[in-house]
């Protein structure tokens, strides 16, 4: 005899859920933690190990979009983060970019945690960035650039330091004043308008703008320079087409090349076998830096296993350390 319940007999009934705020997402993770995190990754990206499917788009015409974004490898817990883009909420006081993190069990599928996605949308993306300058940047840089002031600028500047001895650090911005205020927040830093120079002198250069055209030229860069790019501006973007064609290419997968939202503007026309990825890069299968004047070139779009990785980091954290509230669900 069976004596286990019929399925329409069985009620989820009331499990504790963790919810995690914005701010505690920003005490939660370790930046440090982040970059290994995300090599780590990177890596199992490469080997086939990681679950992310297209991301569906929603839009809200004339106001924004929403993209979901799901992802899951072995080890970790499933994730999907929902994040909505609206340009015009700056001049309500509010992010252009807001976002809200789902962890669920990778053993029975129940919500672990509700966690604010925002700050983590803000790291992951620079984070990304950094660890490609961890990765193919000369050993010996000392200068870099960062072009833009926003919430990318601001979580490059926090991460720079931390895979380089910079000497200084060259902050430039279309509004000066927001260039000046970001460099105050670190010693290293120094605003400049004069975007030209800041590249010339530097080492890495990090495009962080929002920008519909190229901030920077080809020709502006020294040899054995490293450039990323993470800003997003479609038809076009900061980065020239010029330099993604003739510079050593990597990516985070090839899924840049498609045509935007999914792919990244810039990369439109290129050809995608002249393109590595990070993955291989961390894996040993393809080559990084070749030689000291190679110019290597770094174009991030934005992907799901980021926020996995981020996600599950905050997580583990506030089991560890205790953080966040519990609410049944």
């Amino acid at each position: 005899m069976n004596n286990q319940p019929a399925a329409f007999e069985i009620a989820k009934g009331p499990r504790r859920v963790m919810t995690l705020s914005e701010a505690e997402v920003a005490r939660l993770l370790d930046p440090r933690a982040l970059l290994d995190g995300l090599e780590d990754g990177f890596r199992a990206l490469a080997r086939g190990e990681v679950q992310s499917p297209a991301r569906p788009e929603l839009t809200v015409p004339g106001q924004g979009f929403s993209l979901a974004m799901p992802a899951w490898r072995p080890g970790m817990q499933m994730a999907i983060k929902v994040v909505n883009v609206f340009d015009g909420n700056l001049a309500l006081g509010l992010p252009n970019h807001l976002a809200m993190i789902l962890l669920f069990e990778p053993e029975t599928g129940m919500a672990s945690c509700v966690m604010d996605g925002t700050f983590i949308t803000g790291i992951r993306t620079a984070a990304s960035a950094v660890l490609s300058a961890r990765l193919l940047a000369r050993p010996d840089a000392r200068v870099a650039t960062i072009v833009g002031a926003g919430v990318q600028a601001r979580e490059h500047l926090r991460l720079l330091p931390l895979v380089r001895d910079l000497e200084r650090i060259h902050v430039c911005a279309l509004h000066p004043e927001e260039a000046r205020r970001l460099a105050a927040r670190h010693p290293l830093a120094r605003a400049g308008e004069d975007i030209e120079a800041a590249a010339r002198d530097s080492d890495i250069v990090c495009l962080a703008s929002h920008s519909a055209q190229p901030v920077i030229r080809p020709e502006w860069l020294k040899p054995g320079a490293h450039v990323s790019s993470v800003g997003y501006h479609p038809p076009a973007g900061e980065l020239p087409v010029a330099l993604a064609r003739e510079a050593r290419l990597f990516v985070e997968t090839l899924d840049a090349f498609e045509p935007v939202p999914v792919g990244c503007a810039e990369l439109a026309g290129c050809d995608r076998r002249r393109a590595t990825t990070l993955g291989e890069v961390v894996l040993g299968t393809s080559p990084g830096r070749r030689d000291a004047r190679e110019i290597t070139v770094y174009k991030a779009m934005g992907i799901a296993m980021e926020d996995m990785v981020a996600a599950n980091l905050a997580h583990a954290a506030a089991l560890r350390e205790g953080g966040g509230e519990t609410m049944a669900w």
